[in-house]
Parts: structure tokens; sequence; C-alpha cells
């Protein structure tokens, strides 16, 4: 029994709803998992900062990597370094892993962000992913050739954790495929008694897009109910899911406030939630009560659904096809994000293989 009390502990004992940590982090991961995260996740964006944060740790394994292998380039190296950062993560988690019967206690690794209109390549390093570590999850782009190898890629046994998903049609498309690939599975007689997929919607992702379009296109819309688009779709998710029977997991992420935590207690799903707002909630004195099932505010959801478009395809399960969800605008934010984080990640690596003579040791 941990010895640990607080808010998330409290959550992960009572109710059905479990966390994680928003990172790969050893620190973090330690502190999550003695207050009951069963799993954790990492994205360029994360990765980038935990080098930077334990750079005393990596360097001389950085440049290890480098002296052995003489005629890799920058980003090769930068992708051993990443992979060994998330296999260290899970790690961590192994215990968590063995205890549940290989059903939690995974750690997610995404796949590069700049392959995301590349299904076969997305596969590739979806299968290679899986194979770093027994309890690795592989994060995959809800974009066209995101959702378009889901499918395959269960198939083949890859425990995916479909992301850069902010919609309910989104979700509902990875939660199609997967229950796709896993019925091949079946009907060939392969175990999927350990699969264990997950699909998230970045609920904080969702509300800053509809920030953005309120303030670009002059929205005059109450500034509070601004913080509720992303509750307002993954609840409406969540009881889509229980009515198809998908066997995913709905994964909650990109956290703003506290709504994308007390809103979602009681829901069978899981939340990644960054070390800050843990430490937020665990110090927050508030009461662990079920909410999942409580209805977003009507008048709430009619002022988003009348005044913005995109929230009405993110919040309809026909709002876009799945040729619409590369253009969707937080897609569109989300990727540049994620993919000038890896090329900053990069230059993290070039400036310990080359660094510049121009600053003075």
């Amino acid at each position: 029994m941990s010895q640990y009390h607080g808010p998330l502990h409290e959550m992960a004992l009572t109710t059905p709803t479990q966390f994680w940590n928003d990172s790969c982090s050893s620190a973090e991961l330690e502190y999550a998992i003695a207050r009951g995260a069963v799993g954790a996740t990492s994205n360029p964006v994360i990765v980038l900062a935990v080098l930077r944060q334990e750079m005393p740790q990596w360097q001389g394994r950085i440049f290890q990597v480098i002296h052995d292998n003489p005629t890799w380039s920058e980003t090769q190296v930068a992708w051993q370094v990443y992979e060994e950062l998330a296999v260290r993560g899970s790690e961590k988690l192994i215990p968590v892993f063995q205890r549940a019967g290989c059903r939690r206690g995974r750690l997610s690794i995404q796949t590069d962000p700049a392959l995301y209109r590349d299904r076969q390549a997305i596969l590739q390093q979806a299968t290679r992913f899986a194979g770093l570590a027994p309890n690795m999850q592989v994060k995959v782009p809800a974009t066209k050739a995101g959702i378009g190898m889901v499918e395959e890629a269960t198939y083949l046994g890859v425990n995916v954790n479909v992301t850069v998903s902010f919609s309910v049609p989104q979700v509902l498309a990875a939660g199609e495929a997967i229950e796709r690939g896993l019925a091949r599975r079946q009907a060939e007689g392969l175990d999927v008694s350990t699969m264990s997929p997950v699909v998230t919607m970045m609920v904080g992702r969702n509300d800053d897009w509809m920030k953005v379009l309120a303030k670009r296109d002059h929205i005059e819309i109450d500034p509070e109910y601004l913080e509720w688009p992303g509750v307002a779709c993954f609840k409406k998710a969540y009881a889509l899911y229980a009515e198809h029977k998908y066997r995913a997991r709905l994964l909650a992420a990109a956290y703003r406030n506290f709504y994308h935590w007390t809103e979602f207690v009681g829901g069978d799903v899981s939340l990644t939630l960054p070390y800050e707002w843990q430490v937020k909630f665990n110090e927050s004195g508030v009461k662990v009560a079920e909410r999942m099932g409580q209805p977003v505010r009507p008048e709430i959801v009619d002022a988003l659904y009348s005044k913005i478009p995109d929230f009405r395809k993110a919040f309809d399960a026909d709002g876009m096809t799945i040729d619409e969800f590369d253009t969707f605008g937080a897609t569109v934010r989300t990727l540049r994000s994620f993919i000038g984080a890896w090329h900053d990640f990069v230059g993290v690596i070039r400036d310990l293989m080359l660094p510049d003579p121009d600053v003075k040791a």
C-alpha cells in the first residue's frame, strides 16, 4: 500500500479512472507511480523537455553514441537517444505492468510527427517502437494516413495510442479501426488478452483552438465557456464508446484547467497528467466525486455550437470526414508544434556533435 495520499491517489483507489504521468522523466515517474499512476506518455515536446532537464544524466551517453557510430548523422543519433529516453522511462513502469497482467504499466512513445502523411512509414516505425520494450505503447496520429494504418498495426499486435486527436469524429474513427484490427487477430486465433489500445483526445488543445478562433474571428462568447469545448467533446465521445462497445480506452490529454480532471472522475478512462498538474491536484483539497456522468451545462454547449463552426466539427459524430482530419486547425497547430520540437531535439544533439566554435567552452 502506498504511503502517499491525496486526491489522485484516492481517485486511483476508489474509482475506475486511471491516471498516467505525462512525461518519461524518471523523477516525475517515481512521484506519479507512488501515487497510483499506471502509465506514462511522451511526445517530441515532452522528450525535448526531459532531455534538457536531465542533460547531466544523458550527456555522457550521447557522446558514447556519437563515438560508437562515426558515420551517423545528427538525426540518427537523435533517434537513438529518443528511443533510449523512452525505454528508460518504461523500465520504471515494469512492476506496474507485471502486477496488472500486462494490461497497464505501459509507456507511450510517439512516431515521427513529420510522417503524418505516410501510412507505411508510420506503420514501419510503429512496429519497430513496439519491440523496444515489453510495455511499450506506440503513439500514431489521427490523420488520414495515421488512421489508415491503425487497423493493420493492431492486427500485428502493436498496442497503439492514437493521438494528435481533438474531436469526436477522430476518436470514433480510431475506435472503429482498432476494433477491426482486434477482430482480425481473434479470427486467426491470435492473442488479444494483453492488448490495451488507447485513443487520446487532447482536450486542452481543443480549447486552445476554440480560443484562437474566438479571438481571430471576433466571436462574442462568455470566456468561461471557452474552458469547456474539450470537456464537452470528451464526455460525448465517452458515451459513444460505451454505446459502440469499443475496447479501446479513451485518454484525456493536454491539461489547461481543473475541469480537465474533475469532470472526468468516475469515468472508465485514463488521464495523462503533467507533473505540475499532479502537484496542483494533489494539493488542491478538491473532493474526489463522480462527474463524468454529469453533462456540460446546455447553455455552454449551445453557445459553442451556435457561434463556433469548428466546435460543431469537433462535437458532432459526423462533423468531419477522415479526409478532413489533416486540415482541422488543432491538428495543424499540434503537428507544427511537434515537428518543431523534434527539430529542436535534433538541434540539441547537433550542439554536442558540432559545438559552436564562436562560443567559448
